[in-house]
């Protein structure tokens, strides 16, 4: 072995045991700050007098700037690196989740709303470039699976924590509490990378232009199947709490602890089956076959579960959200494993900016017409119908619109 591939190995080992799981303990954070304001809808709602349509607003009002903020966040990290951006971006939201404690109506949540999506629009640029740019093909399963279960127990974490928080304690300490633990991530994450930071601003090299990257249709069908992966998922993440609490009658303890569970399996899944990518490809399965193998039998998994919400009967609501944890944990980390592989190391960044910019926009329609559906129809079943249509467009976009899940040839950058 030469000392080149000595030093690449050393620092291949160095990102999966020590970046990777700061990068996902960064999601995490993420996902337990942007979900708050659905565990403490049922208190925020009846304490600030809002509707249901303008809850649907404040979830949307979230993506507004959070999709094209990623387009932003890919630019910070081509120009300043993506270990800086994450770092910026990350103090933002947690300022914004803390100042959402002393929020005293609907115009000034809102804001603090398009805040909070600005400052966590970085983190799967930047966390997608940095593991393209140092993880081979074959180990981006495990390690977007690792960063996905982050993805998923924030959620887990905030629905049961911050359900038995305001329980006790009110919404407003839910929002200061948090943003205040979610600053420490600071601490190791600087300690562990000012010097891979500064290296990484000293080096050049050239990235394909955005539109480059907007004639593939590779880049389309990724995009796409992001948006049709996530409007189920924003579905149950924004109204679950208060689709639990008001349709079926549980209480805020019981509502957290079906929530949590939901979340827990997602995660125990993602990383198992994070697991299982690699080891098939290790033993020869080509990224296509066992990429699209994963997200088309999720994507189904997903439908099937909308179908079962749908149809108003607790039992059967209950059995789709627990059999949900196995489309997320199929679907979630091949979302960033596809993208990050036909990217490859020039252009994961911008990539990813485009592709979760894109796939979030599911983020600004689905919670506003499942407001608007539950405001005139009184019922949540329409809703859910047409998250299920939307997942089977996904499963089409996967198997269709993506040719092959190989690394493109940008050929010169630029």
């Amino acid at each position: 072995m030469t000392a080149a591939s000595e030093a690449i190995g050393e620092k291949t080992s160095r990102v999966a045991v020590v970046l990777v799981p700061l990068l996902a303990l960064a999601i995490f954070i993420n996902y337990v700050d942007r979900g708050n304001l659905a565990t403490a809808a049922p208190l925020i709602k009846a304490q600030l007098n809002i509707t249901n349509t303008q809850f649907g607003i404040l979830v949307s009002a979230f993506f507004w700037i959070y999709a094209p903020g990623q387009v932003l966040a890919a630019w910070m990290a081509q120009k300043l690196n993506a270990y800086r951006t994450l770092t910026i971006g990350l103090a933002l939201w947690s300022i914004a989740t803390m100042l959402s404690g002393f929020a005293t109506g609907f115009a000034m949540l809102l804001a603090l709303r398009v805040l909070l999506g600005l400052g966590e629009s970085v983190g799967f640029p930047a966390s997608s470039k940095l593991m393209a740019q140092n993880l081979p093909p074959h180990l981006l399963g495990f390690s977007n699976g690792l960063i996905t279960a982050g993805l998923m127990l924030g959620p887990a974490a905030g629905t049961f924590f911050g359900g038995l928080l305001i329980a006790h304690a009110g919404w407003r300490v839910l929002f200061i509490s948090f943003g205040a633990l979610s600053l420490l991530w600071l601490v190791p994450w600087l300690m562990n990378t000012r010097r891979l930071s500064a290296e990484a601003h000293t080096l050049s090299s050239a990235e394909p232009s955005f539109a480059k990257l907007l004639v593939r249709r590779e880049l389309w069908g990724t995009a796409v199947g992001h948006f049709c992966a996530n409007y189920p998922f924003y579905l149950v993440l924004s109204w679950l709490p208060l689709y639990l609490v008001k349709v079926h009658g549980f209480s805020l303890t019981q509502m957290a602890q079906l929530g949590g569970l939901v979340y827990v399996l997602s995660a125990a899944f993602v990383l198992f089956f994070g697991y299982l990518a690699d080891r098939w490809m290790a033993r020869g399965g080509s990224s296509t076959l066992v990429r699209k193998t994963m997200a088309c039998i999720g994507g189904l998994a997903t439908m099937v579960c909308m179908l079962a919400c749908a149809e108003g009967d607790v039992r059967l609501a209950i059995g789709g959200l627990v059999l949900s944890a196995v489309g997320n944990g199929l679907t979630t980390f091949n979302l960033y494993a596809i993208g990050q592989t036909l990217a490859g190391p020039k252009a994961a960044g911008k990539w990813m900016g485009l592709q979760n910019g894109i796939g979030n926009i599911s983020g600004i329609v689905g919670p506003i017409f499942t407001g608007w559906v539950v405001d005139v129809t009184g019922q949540f079943g329409p809703a859910f119908l047409m998250a299920a249509g939307v997942a089977l467009v996904g499963v089409f976009c996967w198997l269709v619109v993506i040719p092959k899940i190989e690394p493109l040839d940008w050929g010169q950058a630029g």
